[in-house]
């Protein structure tokens, strides 16, 4: 990912950091097609 800083490493680390929090967290956190009340069937 190209966000074209140019203030250092940690700045990029910092903001890589809470991409990948929040990437894991609606991962872990997403429900499912049973807990959303989604039938299989697209008929």
């Amino acid at each position: 990912m190209n966000l074209g800083f140019r203030l250092g490493e940690g700045t990029g680390a910092a903001c890589a950091m809470y991409l990948v929090r929040s990437a894991a967290d609606m991962y872990t956190k997403m429900a499912t097609f049973a807990d959303a009340g989604v039938s299989a069937s697209m008929d």
